[in-house]
């Protein structure tokens, strides 16, 4: 395994460099491959799918490995220093070309993805967003990933309504505009599918970050608590213990919350996000949040809620998202998402293309709280070192860490460990599985392993 080496680059003893990286592939099946993955899938065929994408990744292992476009000159004047370019000899483009900024063309590839053969049809699916290409922990609301069950909708604002009943002393109804003028507050969380990392509780499944964690996003979402919405209709918050929360698109989303986490106030009934109104795929023009809940609770184009004093027991609550135990029991209502965290570079995909220092940075998140300490591993978990948490680290929010890491040329495996502000310690997979099984597709927070081959080339991979 490769050794460890606890100097920054800056202090790299001489004839050292600082390591290249090639970036992973994104959109690397065609659509020929898309089709053929369909209709293995449709016969539930798992290890085709997984063949298809790394016979896909491997095609294009000759490309990547080649070294970075348009590299420095070893020797010799690098001519783009010597000439001027065009962009510093003329006049660019207007002000204001586009009302709505997009990003460069030369970061086209940096997009939410689906899986192809995950479901059956592309309105009841999944976008995974590409964590190997962000920075920080803000995730931008247009690579936010996405998960519906039944399509997303434009929603006219002036038409929408929100609405309070059950154990009520008055019914309410808010249009948007009495929402957008009660006082409001803004605050970062992460928002995980329960089924992230899903396809990965068997075996390795899928060859990229973006794939096996990619259902994961944070942002600064901006609302009003929902506490201030049920105290304004009377709620009976001693008989109410829990509020269910319906959306308005045509699967008729519906969860139970329980009264506990709206009482304290963190539940918002929100319709901005990273400084604008949330997008139509996050549930414009109104959603719920459900800070360290599982990402189906955060009801998307939300039209009520009502209090109750019993859990309702809902379709996507009573047989969807329940996790299956070994014993052939299910366990309902597991909505806390638990610590866990991955390494997003090097990760699946990328190629390392020289020896020497490299930048090991990932993200930890914790439902229950935050993130208290990261520990990262390239030698499988014989050996961890405390990584560095950026700031800030807040509640129930991504967390960025990074760890100085010198590449010697052999094969190594990554890993990162997260433990959260209660002293719970992020799992291995046979922990886990000692715990749930291998048949299960929700709440798999078991630490990601990553092997560093002696090319250079990054492969997920499973410790038994």
């Amino acid at each position: 395994m490769a050794a460890e080496h606890a100097l920054p680059p800056s202090e790299a003893p001489e004839g050292v460099a600082r390591g290249r990286l090639r970036k992973a592939p994104e959109g690397f099946i065609d659509r020929a491959g898309v089709r053929a993955v369909f209709a293995e899938g449709r016969h539930g065929r798992r290890d085709f799918i997984r063949g298809a994408f790394a016979a896909a990744l491997a095609g294009t292992a000759a490309t990547r490995a080649s070294g970075q476009a348009n590299p420095v000159p070893a020797e010799g004047g690098d001519p783009n220093i010597l000439n001027l370019p065009a962009h510093s000899r003329g006049l660019g483009q207007p002000v204001a070309t586009d009302g709505y900024g997009k990003p460069s063309r030369y970061e086209a590839n940096v997009q939410r993805r689906r899986s192809p053969g995950l479901t059956q049809t592309t309105q009841a699916s999944v976008s995974f967003a590409p964590l190997q290409s962000l920075f920080g922990i803000v995730t931008p609301s247009g690579l936010h990933f996405e998960r519906h069950h039944q399509g997303w909708w434009d929603v006219d604002p002036s038409r929408h309504r929100f609405m309070v009943n059950g154990l009520v002393k008055k019914p309410m109804v808010f249009t948007m505009d009495e929402l957008m003028r009660l006082p409001s507050v803004s605050r970062f969380h992460f928002i995980e599918c329960g089924a992230n990392t899903g396809m990965e509780w068997g075996n390795v499944a899928v060859p990229t970050v973006q794939y096996s964690h990619g259902m994961l996003s944070c942002s600064e979402f901006t609302g009003v608590p929902l506490i201030t919405l049920l105290e304004m209709a009377g709620a009976d918050l001693q008989a109410g213990k829990f509020v269910l929360a319906e959306g308005a698109d045509g699967s008729s989303m519906t969860r139970t919350i329980p009264m506990g986490l709206v009482a304290s106030g963190q539940v918002l009934v929100a319709y901005g996000q990273n400084g604008e109104m949330l997008r139509p795929e996050n549930g414009y023009p109104l959603r719920l949040v459900v800070p360290g809940v599982q990402g189906v609770s955060w009801v998307k184009y939300l039209r009520r809620v009502e209090v109750g004093d019993q859990p309702w027991a809902t379709k996507d609550e009573a047989v969807h998202y329940i996790d299956l135990m070994p014993d052939g029991m299910h366990r309902q209502y597991s909505s806390i998402q638990e610590c866990k965290s991955v390494v997003t570079t090097p990760s699946g995909g990328q190629v390392l293309l020289d020896k020497g220092f490299y930048n090991v940075t990932g993200l930890a998140w914790s439902g229950r709280g935050r993130i208290k300490r990261v520990d990262v591993s390239v030698d499988g978990g014989r050996n961890w070192r405390t990584a560095r948490l950026e700031s800030p680290v807040q509640d129930k929010c991504l967390t960025r860490f990074n760890l100085d890491w010198a590449w010697d040329g052999r094969p190594a495996l990554i890993q990162s460990r997260a433990m959260d502000e209660t002293g719970y310690v992020q799992p291995t997979y046979r922990r886990l599985r000692e715990v749930r099984g291998t048949r299960s597709i929700y709440h798999n927070n078991a630490i990601q392993s990553w092997l560093v081959q002696d090319n250079g080339e990054v492969k997920n991979v499973q410790l038994s």
